[in-house]
């Protein structure tokens, strides 16, 4: 029996598991190897897609790092150049956990960068910058997740990641500047190698260059898309001035965009690989929003691949024409033309992995963009639902507010009736007392009345036949009475009728004339009064069923009325409290755009005096005391409203006006570190406001903590404001300054022509020939510039003359000038300056007259006297009127002091010729060597010459620096 050995018996048997990755971690480091390969040639599309592919299949880029971290990376530029375009790519197209993973690498890239830096031209450069890119790319996806590696979003999915925040908005957008930078000068550095004659895009080492630009092409496509939508987002809620340098940042980014892809068009090697969009003339105008409207989103096209699953082929797997990266018997078998069945049989099951994974990864996509229509059309359909609740919503909010006004009118109306009812319920009751009076007079006249017909009736009553009589007449008495019911007047006839009747009765019987007729007046007095009682009792009556209904209605209308004051005393109180929310708001917004103010650069041009900031800082605190005393009254009585919203209003405007005033003072401090200090404490001032307006919209129990607070950090800054005072200190003796300056000037220019003058006159006494030719020209040039100078500086003087007269109003010359020290300083700096060129032409002109000196010295002079004179013209018409004839003339003067300039320049340069020909050297008896040896001395000559004017200008130039330096240091 046949002996096994013991370690294959033991040795463990591969799965078909372990073999199929083994054989995929060996295609994608033949894959990846082959990519960047060292050949000057562009990278295979074949080669890259395998890439992508094994990142899908892996979901994840630690395989592709795995084996792109083995290849020659920094021995080799060409595979450092192709491995930077082929991370773009994977970066770009493969799977969304590539560039988590390729964060940890950001190390590494870094330090391939920095080593490809050294070498600055060729590849070393285009390195550095295409590593560059890549780094920013890993750090914009980093803070910007929700933007996949291709940057394809929807305008939904982007308003989702900036999730409607300006503050987002703002950062991306700067964001994507940078990322578009570093393309456009990538590419810059990608056409700036290219050599015309040797490299073009259709040799294989210009498409090795140029190759990597269709991914930075498509990168800068989506930046340049999405920079124009954010941008018209962020001019739709912030100021205009704020957004100016991203306006300007982007008109730049726009033209060289532009530039680039005019380029890309020209060449032949980009027809066929991709589309190039076409940008518009001139960049949208984010100032008009309607713009956006017309905007079209530029779309990059590329050729349409084949189908994988139908187009996979040996040669596209594996590329056999390259051998030299296949081991072992693979490499032999291509050597004698086979192929081993192992080969054959690992190559076959490749092809079936790649068909069944491509076929997943379809159905896995096509169930992905299924659900994510399904999520589209719910959304959607949420929207649309959201936009009719708001619909609806808004309805019922004018409908409450249409009856809110209604109840407002009906409310009016009630209390209207009310008043009404009380004035009618008043007259009723004035007339029912009136009729009760009457009714009591009636009552007792009756009595007294019956009492007196009692005792008649006793007189009476003897009397039979009177009596029948009398009962007779008063029966046809009492018939006409029944017609008295209608009326006074008729009771009244009746009572003639009555009386007339009386008196025939005193023809019947005399003796009982008089008792009689009293009887029937008696009689006649009790039936109308009998009957006004009745009438005056049914009145009664009538008038207290109407006082009963009144009274009833009354207390109907009361009850009404007292629930319709309730109900508006509490949607009073509820306008109220949102009044006084809005104020708050308000407010907040008010010290909020005084905050804003202060952070705007432009402000820096406004100026205040600390003594007019101390000024507003008492009345500031007696408003936030106002402030505090109407919030104690408010918690205790919510009727103190108004208080609280009048004194609130004038405290934050008190407080607006104070911040942008403390920010102006803060411009005038000569010391910075001050002046920044001061505009903290402002920005600080400004939160604690904020603080305290919150405070009070909550009515927190620390409210009035925060106003003490505020109260705390005014006082802080009028304390620093009264240290600016002090440090400013030097500014009162300004105008003392300026005039001594200028009369130092006129002092200076009197004694330099004056000694300009005495020189000519020596000079022509003393010399004569091509000397007192030079030195003639040389002092009348300077004589004539010295008189434009004087003409100056009296055109100067009259102009600031005019200048202080007009600004300076009820204050004095000295005080106009330390109210504008610095345009005094300006006046300063210019005197000073045209006194010392004064006194260096002067000195370089007495040096060249007495032949110690050189002509360049004049020139330099002159030509600083009118770069001082020019100054001082600038600085006096900064504040001079434009249609001032002084200032035309000293306009006019400044013109002939340049013409005097290039009077001596000339002058002197044309001396400096006459001097160097009569100095020319005789060359008529010099031999051959002679002649050689005095041509190689002046080739050395003009050498040290030139070294040494390098020299000197180097030195110039580092003199100007130190003397820019102590100037600003010098200035108060």
């Amino acid at each position: 029996m046949a002996s096994l050995s013991l370690p294959r018996v033991l040795q463990q048997r591969k799965t078909s598991l372990d073999l199929e990755r083994e054989h995929f971690e060996k295609f994608q480091s033949i894959s990846i190897s082959k990519a960047v390969n060292p050949t000057e040639t562009p990278v295979k599309e074949k080669h890259v897609r395998s890439a992508i592919i094994g990142t899908y299949q892996e979901k994840s880029g630690a395989i592709f790092w795995m084996f792109i971290l083995r290849q020659p990376l920094q021995e080799n530029r060409i595979v450092a150049w192709k491995f930077c375009h082929v991370l773009h790519k994977v970066l770009r197209e493969g799977h969304p956990r590539v560039i988590p993973d390729s964060q940890r690498h950001k190390g590494k890239l870094e330090d391939m960068g920095k080593m490809w830096q050294h070498l600055r031209e060729g590849y070393g450069r285009l390195i550095h910058l295409y590593i560059r890119l890549l780094i920013t790319k890993l750090e914009f996806h980093n803070r910007n997740p929700g933007l996949p590696g291709n940057l394809q979003v929807t305008n939904e999915e982007l308003e989702a990641i900036g999730e409607n925040d300006i503050n987002i908005y703002f950062q991306m957008s700067v964001e994507m500047f940078d990322y578009m930078d570093d393309i456009l000068n990538l590419q810059r550095a990608v056409f700036g190698s290219l050599d015309l004659s040797k490299s073009n895009s259709m040799t294989p080492c210009g498409q090795c260059r140029l190759a990597p630009l269709i991914p930075c092409i498509q990168d800068a496509s989506q930046l340049y898309d999405y920079c124009v939508k954010i941008l018209f987002k962020l001019h739709g809620a912030l100021p205009a001035d704020t957004l100016k340098g991203h306006r300007d940042r982007f008109s730049k980014q726009f033209q060289d965009l532009k530039t680039f892809y005019n380029t890309i068009k020209h060449m032949q090697y980009f027809k066929h690989l991709i589309t190039i969009p076409a940008l518009p003339e001139n960049p949208p105008n984010f100032l008009i929003q309607s713009e956006l409207r017309t905007y079209v989103t530029p779309v990059i096209l590329l050729p349409q691949e084949e189908s994988i699953e139908h187009d996979v082929t040996v040669d596209s797997l594996i590329d056999t024409s390259d051998t030299s990266s296949v081991p072992g018997d693979h490499l032999d078998a291509a050597r004698n033309g086979s192929i081993s069945p192992d080969a054959l049989a690992e190559r076959d099951s490749l092809i079936d992995h790649l068909h069944h994974e491509n076929g997943r990864q379809r159905e896995e996509l096509h169930r992905l963009l299924s659900e994510h229509q399904r999520i589209v059309g719910e959304m959607r359909h949420h929207i649309r639902e959201l936009e009719s609740l708001v619909t609806s919503k808004s309805n019922e909010l004018e409908h409450q507010k249409q009856l809110s006004e209604d109840l407002g009118k009906q409310h009016a109306d009630i209390v209207l009736k009310h008043h009404e009812l009380e004035e009618k319920n008043k007259s009723l009751d004035e007339k029912f007392q009136k009729l009760k009076e009457v009714y009591s007079k009636l009552r007792e006249e009756h009595i007294s009345l019956i009492r007196k017909k009692a005792d008649v009736d006793k007189q009476l009553g003897g009397i039979k036949i009177a009596q029948e009589q009398a009962q007779r007449r008063t029966q046809e008495a009492e018939q006409r009475l029944e017609e008295l019911l209608q009326g006074q007047a008729t009771a009244e006839q009746e009572a003639q009728r009555v009386a007339q009747a009386r008196s025939d009765l005193d023809d019947v019987r005399k003796q009982y004339d008089q008792a009689k007729t009293e009887n029937l007046a008696l009689i006649a007095k009790i039936d109308f009064i009998s009957s006004e009682k009745a009438v005056a009792e049914g009145d009664l009556h009538d008038l207290l069923a109407q006082k009963e209904e009144l009274d009833l209605r009354i207390n109907q209308l009361v009850s009404e009325i007292e629930r319709i004051r309730s109900q508006g005393k509490k949607d009073l109180d509820a306008l109220n409290y949102e009044l006084i929310i809005n104020c708050i708001t308000s407010s907040e917004t008010m010290i909020q755009n005084a905050s804003s103010a202060i952070e705007i650069p432009a402000i820096s041009a406004l100026t205040c005096t600390p003594d007019y900031l101390e000024t507003l800082v008492n009345p500031l605190i007696q408003s936030l005391s106002d402030l505090e005393t109407a919030y104690k009254s408010y918690e205790t009585d919510a009727k103190e409203g108004k208080l609280l919203i009048r004194s609130l209003i004038r405290a934050t405007f008190s407080l607006s006006i104070y911040l942008i005033h403390a920010k102006s003072t803060s411009n005038t401090s000569t010391d910075i570190s001050l002046g920044d200090k001061l505009t903290d404490e402002c920005k600080l001032l400004a939160s604690q406001a904020s603080t305290m307006l919150s405070s009070i919209k909550e009515k927190s129990p620390s409210t009035l903590d925060k106003i003490s607070l505020v109260k705390n950090q005014i006082n802080s800054i009028s304390s620093m404001a009264n240290t600016l005072i002090k440090a400013s200190g030097n500014v009162d003796i300004i105008g003392d300054l300026v005039e001594n300056e200028l009369q130092s000037m006129d002092k200076a220019i009197e004694e330099a022509a004056s000694r300009i003058q005495e020189m000519l006159n020596k000079s022509r006494a003393g010399d004569s020939g091509l000397k007192l030719e030079v030195n003639g020209k040389i002092l009348d040039s300077c004589t004539e510039l010295m008189k434009c100078i004087r003409k100056l500086v009296k055109k100067s003087r009259l102009l600031q003359t005019e200048i202080v007269a007009q600004g300076k109003g009820t204050a004095s010359a000295t005080e106009f000038y330390k109210r504008n020290h610095q345009w005094s300083e300006g006046l300063i700096s210019a005197a000073k300056a045209i006194a010392m060129g004064a006194n260096f032409l002067l000195e370089a002109a007495d040096k060249v007259v007495s032949g110690d000196g050189k002509f360049e010295q004049l020139v330099v002079a002159s030509q600083g006297i009118a770069a001082s004179t020019a100054q001082l013209v600038v600085a006096s018409r900064v504040k001079a009127d434009r249609n001032s004839p002084n200032l035309a003339g000293l306009s006019e003067t400044s013109r002939e002091v340049t013409q005097a300039t290039a009077g001596v320049v000339a002058t002197a340069k044309s001396c400096g010729q006459l001097v160097e020909e009569n100095d020319d050297l005789d060359m008529s008896g010099l031999s051959l060597h002679q002649a050689k040896r005095l041509e190689m001395e002046a080739q050395v000559r003009v050498l040290e010459l030139e070294q040494a004017l390098e020299t000197e200008r180097r030195r110039l130039a580092a003199l100007r620096r130190h003397h820019y330096q102590m100037a600003g240091e010098n200035e108060p």
